[in-house]
Protein backbone atom coordinates (compact mmCIF):
# COMPACT_ATOMS: atom_id res chain seq x y z
CA UNK A 1 0.00 0.00 0.00
CA UNK A 2 1.57 3.29 -0.99
CA UNK A 3 2.42 5.63 1.84
CA UNK A 4 0.84 9.06 1.93
CA UNK A 5 3.05 12.02 1.86
CA UNK A 6 3.21 14.21 5.02
CA UNK A 7 1.48 17.03 3.17
CA UNK A 8 -1.46 14.82 2.23
CA UNK A 9 -1.88 13.72 5.87
CA UNK A 10 -2.36 17.36 7.02
CA UNK A 11 -5.90 18.26 8.07
CA UNK A 12 -7.64 20.67 5.74
CA UNK A 13 -7.51 24.23 7.02
CA UNK A 14 -10.78 25.85 7.85
CA UNK A 15 -9.38 29.27 6.94
CA UNK A 16 -10.27 30.49 3.53
CA UNK A 17 -7.50 30.82 1.03
CA UNK A 18 -8.94 34.09 -0.18
CA UNK A 19 -6.58 36.85 0.93
CA UNK A 20 -8.01 39.16 3.53
CA UNK A 21 -11.16 37.04 4.12
CA UNK A 22 -10.22 36.14 7.68
CA UNK A 23 -9.42 39.64 8.98
CA UNK A 24 -11.65 42.69 9.42
CA UNK A 25 -11.53 44.98 6.46
CA UNK A 26 -11.04 48.72 6.87
CA UNK A 27 -13.58 51.12 5.54
CA UNK A 28 -12.78 51.76 1.89
CA UNK A 29 -10.84 54.99 1.39
CA UNK A 30 -10.17 55.65 5.11
CA UNK A 31 -6.39 55.29 4.78
CA UNK A 32 -6.29 57.57 1.76
CA UNK A 33 -8.47 60.10 3.57
CA UNK A 34 -6.13 60.14 6.59
CA UNK A 35 -3.07 60.59 4.36
CA UNK A 36 -4.73 63.44 2.45
CA UNK A 37 -5.75 65.17 5.67
CA UNK A 38 -2.23 64.87 7.05
CA UNK A 39 -0.76 66.41 3.93
CA UNK A 40 -3.31 69.21 3.95
CA UNK A 41 -2.95 70.11 7.65
CA UNK A 42 0.09 72.35 8.30
CA UNK A 43 2.45 71.42 11.09
CA UNK A 44 2.74 73.51 14.24
CA UNK A 45 6.00 75.10 13.14
CA UNK A 46 4.55 75.98 9.74
CA UNK A 47 1.51 77.56 11.39
CA UNK A 48 3.74 79.53 13.77
CA UNK A 49 6.23 80.83 11.25
CA UNK A 50 4.18 80.75 8.06
CA UNK A 51 4.73 78.56 5.05
CA UNK A 52 6.73 79.95 2.16
CA UNK A 53 5.15 77.44 -0.19
CA UNK A 54 1.85 78.61 -1.55
CA UNK A 55 2.03 81.99 0.17
CA UNK A 56 2.73 85.00 -1.97
CA UNK A 57 4.89 87.73 -0.48
CA UNK A 58 3.00 90.98 -0.05
CA UNK A 59 5.13 94.14 -0.35
CA UNK A 60 5.11 96.26 2.82
CA UNK A 61 2.65 99.10 3.15
CA UNK A 62 4.39 102.39 2.21
CA UNK A 63 2.77 104.16 5.16
CA UNK A 64 4.20 101.57 7.57
CA UNK A 65 7.65 101.90 5.99
CA UNK A 66 7.49 105.68 6.36
CA UNK A 67 6.61 105.33 10.06
CA UNK A 68 9.51 102.93 10.59
CA UNK A 69 11.96 105.32 8.90
CA UNK A 70 10.73 108.27 10.97
CA UNK A 71 11.10 106.35 14.22
CA UNK A 72 14.60 105.14 13.31
CA UNK A 73 15.62 108.66 12.34
CA UNK A 74 14.47 110.00 15.70
CA UNK A 75 16.26 107.18 17.52
CA UNK A 76 19.60 107.53 15.70
CA UNK A 77 19.87 111.08 14.33
CA UNK A 78 23.67 110.95 14.17
CA UNK A 79 23.99 107.47 12.67
CA UNK A 80 27.08 106.78 10.59
CA UNK A 81 29.90 104.36 10.17
CA UNK A 82 31.95 103.70 13.29
CA UNK A 83 35.08 103.04 11.24
CA UNK A 84 37.52 105.95 11.45
CA UNK A 85 39.00 107.18 8.17
CA UNK A 86 40.32 110.27 6.44
CA UNK A 87 40.35 109.11 2.83
CA UNK A 88 38.30 106.73 0.68
CA UNK A 89 41.28 104.35 0.59
CA UNK A 90 41.43 104.23 4.37
CA UNK A 91 37.72 103.44 4.57
CA UNK A 92 38.09 100.72 1.93
CA UNK A 93 40.94 99.04 3.81
CA UNK A 94 39.16 99.41 7.16
CA UNK A 95 36.04 97.78 5.73
CA UNK A 96 38.07 94.84 4.46
CA UNK A 97 39.60 94.46 7.92
CA UNK A 98 36.18 94.65 9.62
CA UNK A 99 35.11 91.24 8.27
CA UNK A 100 34.57 88.96 11.30
CA UNK A 101 36.02 91.71 13.50
CA UNK A 102 34.63 94.56 15.58
CA UNK A 103 34.90 98.16 14.42
CA UNK A 104 36.62 99.02 17.71
CA UNK A 105 39.43 96.57 17.02
CA UNK A 106 39.83 97.85 13.46
CA UNK A 107 40.08 101.42 14.75
CA UNK A 108 42.89 100.32 17.03
CA UNK A 109 44.85 98.79 14.13
CA UNK A 110 44.37 101.27 11.28
CA UNK A 111 46.33 104.27 12.69
CA UNK A 112 49.56 102.28 12.78
CA UNK A 113 48.76 100.58 9.48
CA UNK A 114 48.23 103.84 7.58
CA UNK A 115 51.24 105.48 9.22
CA UNK A 116 53.42 102.67 7.88
CA UNK A 117 51.68 102.33 4.50
CA UNK A 118 50.13 105.72 3.64
CA UNK A 119 48.84 105.03 0.12
CA UNK A 120 47.73 102.30 -2.26
CA UNK A 121 51.18 101.86 -3.80
CA UNK A 122 52.79 101.32 -0.41
CA UNK A 123 50.15 98.77 0.56
CA UNK A 124 50.50 96.95 -2.75
CA UNK A 125 54.27 96.66 -2.26
CA UNK A 126 54.08 95.74 1.43
CA UNK A 127 55.70 92.35 2.19
CA UNK A 128 53.04 89.78 3.01
CA UNK A 129 54.61 88.78 6.33
CA UNK A 130 54.99 92.39 7.52
CA UNK A 131 51.43 93.29 6.63
CA UNK A 132 50.14 90.18 8.35
CA UNK A 133 51.93 91.15 11.54
CA UNK A 134 50.40 94.64 11.56
CA UNK A 135 46.81 93.42 11.10
CA UNK A 136 47.13 90.13 13.01
CA UNK A 137 44.73 91.13 15.80
CA UNK A 138 41.82 91.61 13.35
CA UNK A 139 41.67 87.88 12.62
CA UNK A 140 41.98 86.02 9.33
CA UNK A 141 45.06 88.19 8.83
CA UNK A 142 46.61 86.06 6.09
CA UNK A 143 43.61 86.27 3.78
CA UNK A 144 43.03 89.92 4.62
CA UNK A 145 46.66 90.81 3.88
CA UNK A 146 46.44 89.07 0.51
CA UNK A 147 43.18 90.84 -0.31
CA UNK A 148 44.57 94.26 0.67
CA UNK A 149 47.73 93.86 -1.38
CA UNK A 150 45.83 92.60 -4.45
CA UNK A 151 43.14 95.27 -4.13
CA UNK A 152 45.69 98.08 -3.86
CA UNK A 153 47.63 96.64 -6.81
CA UNK A 154 44.42 96.90 -8.88
CA UNK A 155 43.88 100.48 -7.70
CA UNK A 156 47.40 101.46 -8.71
CA UNK A 157 47.40 99.71 -12.08
CA UNK A 158 43.83 100.46 -13.16
CA UNK A 159 42.93 103.72 -11.43
CA UNK A 160 46.17 105.59 -10.90
CA UNK A 161 46.20 105.00 -7.16
CA UNK A 162 42.75 106.55 -6.56
CA UNK A 163 39.74 104.60 -5.29
CA UNK A 164 37.08 104.44 -8.03
CA UNK A 165 33.68 106.02 -7.47
CA UNK A 166 31.30 103.52 -9.11
CA UNK A 167 29.86 100.25 -7.88
CA UNK A 168 30.99 98.40 -11.00
CA UNK A 169 34.60 99.58 -10.71
CA UNK A 170 34.75 98.93 -6.97
CA UNK A 171 33.40 95.39 -7.20
CA UNK A 172 35.91 94.67 -9.97
CA UNK A 173 38.73 95.17 -7.43
CA UNK A 174 40.16 92.04 -5.86
CA UNK A 175 38.41 91.16 -2.59
CA UNK A 176 35.72 93.86 -2.83
CA UNK A 177 32.06 92.77 -2.86
CA UNK A 178 28.86 94.76 -3.03
CA UNK A 179 28.73 95.26 0.74
CA UNK A 180 32.21 96.80 0.92
CA UNK A 181 31.59 98.84 -2.23
CA UNK A 182 28.36 100.29 -0.83
CA UNK A 183 30.10 101.21 2.43
CA UNK A 184 32.69 103.21 0.49
CA UNK A 185 30.17 104.80 -1.87
CA UNK A 186 27.79 105.89 0.87
CA UNK A 187 30.27 107.06 3.49
CA UNK A 188 33.26 108.30 1.48
CA UNK A 189 31.59 109.66 -1.67
CA UNK A 190 28.03 110.39 -0.52
CA UNK A 191 26.56 108.09 -3.17
CA UNK A 192 23.55 106.16 -1.77
CA UNK A 193 24.14 102.45 -1.25
CA UNK A 194 22.38 99.72 0.73
CA UNK A 195 24.79 97.80 2.95
CA UNK A 196 23.40 94.35 3.78
CA UNK A 197 25.12 92.72 6.74
CA UNK A 198 23.79 90.27 9.33
CA UNK A 199 21.85 92.98 11.21
CA UNK A 200 20.20 94.35 8.07
CA UNK A 201 19.33 90.81 6.99
CA UNK A 202 17.76 89.92 10.33
CA UNK A 203 15.78 93.13 10.81
CA UNK A 204 14.52 93.37 7.24
CA UNK A 205 13.02 89.90 7.73
CA UNK A 206 11.46 90.67 11.09
CA UNK A 207 10.00 93.92 9.79
CA UNK A 208 8.45 92.11 6.85
CA UNK A 209 10.32 94.17 4.28
CA UNK A 210 11.54 91.10 2.38
CA UNK A 211 11.83 87.36 2.80
CA UNK A 212 14.93 86.94 0.63
CA UNK A 213 17.94 85.30 2.26
CA UNK A 214 20.78 86.10 -0.12
CA UNK A 215 22.39 89.51 0.66
CA UNK A 216 22.38 90.61 -2.97
CA UNK A 217 18.71 89.66 -3.37
CA UNK A 218 17.89 91.49 -0.13
CA UNK A 219 19.64 94.60 -1.44
CA UNK A 220 17.63 94.58 -4.66
CA UNK A 221 14.40 93.82 -2.78
CA UNK A 222 14.91 96.83 -0.47
CA UNK A 223 15.72 99.26 -3.28
CA UNK A 224 12.09 99.95 -4.30
CA UNK A 225 10.92 99.93 -0.67
CA UNK A 226 13.37 102.44 0.83
CA UNK A 227 13.74 105.90 -0.74
CA UNK A 228 17.08 106.13 -2.53
CA UNK A 229 18.27 109.17 -0.60
CA UNK A 230 17.97 107.15 2.62
CA UNK A 231 19.70 103.97 1.53
CA UNK A 232 22.95 104.71 3.38
CA UNK A 233 21.24 105.95 6.53
CA UNK A 234 18.78 103.07 6.53
CA UNK A 235 21.66 100.59 6.69
CA UNK A 236 23.22 102.47 9.60
CA UNK A 237 19.87 102.63 11.41
CA UNK A 238 19.24 98.90 11.16
CA UNK A 239 22.80 98.06 12.18
CA UNK A 240 22.56 100.24 15.30
CA UNK A 241 19.05 99.00 16.13
CA UNK A 242 20.16 95.40 15.67
CA UNK A 243 23.06 95.90 18.06
CA UNK A 244 21.16 97.81 20.75
CA UNK A 245 17.56 96.55 20.66
CA UNK A 246 16.68 93.90 18.08
CA UNK A 247 19.41 91.39 18.82
CA UNK A 248 19.45 87.92 17.33
CA UNK A 249 18.58 85.64 20.24
CA UNK A 250 16.19 87.63 22.41
CA UNK A 251 15.09 91.00 20.99
CA UNK A 252 13.81 93.65 23.39
CA UNK A 253 10.38 93.91 21.78
CA UNK A 254 8.65 95.24 24.92
CA UNK A 255 10.77 98.41 24.85
CA UNK A 256 11.24 98.75 21.08
CA UNK A 257 9.99 102.11 19.73
CA UNK A 258 9.06 100.58 16.37
CA UNK A 259 7.23 97.56 17.82
CA UNK A 260 3.87 99.00 16.72
CA UNK A 261 4.99 98.76 13.08
CA UNK A 262 6.82 95.42 13.32
CA UNK A 263 5.09 92.08 12.57
CA UNK A 264 7.95 90.29 14.40
CA UNK A 265 8.27 87.66 11.69
CA UNK A 266 10.27 84.68 12.96
CA UNK A 267 10.51 85.97 16.55
CA UNK A 268 9.67 83.22 19.04
CA UNK A 269 11.31 84.56 22.21
CA UNK A 270 11.61 88.20 23.23
CA UNK A 271 11.97 90.38 26.30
Amino acid sequence: MPRKSPRSRQKPSRRSSVPGRGRPRATPGRRQARASAKRAAPSASRRAHGSRAGRRFVPPDPARVTSILEELHSLYPDAGTELRFNTPLQLLIATILSAQCTDERVNMVTPGLFAKYPDAEALARAPQAELEEVIRSTGFYRNKAKAIRACCADIVSKHGGEVPRTLEELTALHGVGRKTANVVLGNAFGIPGLVVDTHVTRLSHRLGLTREKDPVKIEFALMPVIPRERWTLFSHWLILHGRRVCNARKPRCSSCPIAAYCPRIGVTVSQ
